[in-house]
């Protein structure tokens, strides 16, 4: 890799591949990062502007940590283990959770999944005990593969 520092512009850093294609990213002093991918014989490269979130997001596919993200649940993937795969669900507790224990409701035996935190009032239960009670308006955070949290769905909050 060779790192540059580009006066008035930023910081590019290029990687050339045996093939002979190049990518460059600029760190902007704006704060943004222009992306260019020159392939092997051609004359122009492509060239893309990124946010920092945006680079971000590239950067965790490039490294396998990629985040499937889709309303309330997020999906994690790893590429040292790429059959893994695990989904994390956050939901609102239902009435007929409310008053019963993790253990009274026998989530994890019942679906599979696993209760990992709870937000209630402004203050995060993480890793909550199996004896801890639900209350109205908690959020829970649970984790599970992407069939169990279905079945925690249709089983435990009732949803079809």
């Amino acid at each position: 890799m060779r790192i540059s520092e580009l006066p008035g512009i930023g910081t590019k850093y290029e990687i050339k591949s045996p093939e002979g294609d190049k990518v460059a990213v600029i760190f902007l002093e704006t704060g943004e990062i222009e992306l260019y991918v020159l392939e092997a014989g051609a004359d122009k490269p492509s060239v893309t502007r990124l946010t920092p979130e945006e680079a971000r997001r590239v950067g965790s596919v490039l490294t396998g940590a990629m985040l499937t993200i889709e309303r309330e649940d997020v999906e994690v993937s790893f590429s040292d283990i790429s059959d893994l795969r695990i989904n994390i669900h956050i939901c609102q507790v239902t009435g007929s959770m409310v008053g019963k224990s993790i253990e009274d409701l026998a989530i994890r035996k019942k679906t599979g999944v696993t209760v990992i935190a709870i937000s209630r009032s402004g203050q995060s239960i993480i890793n909550p005990p199996p004896e801890t009670v639900f209350e109205e308006g908690d959020l829970i955070v649970v984790i599970g593969e992407r069939a169990q949290i279905k079945a925690f769905a249709r089983v435990i909050l009732g949803l079809v």
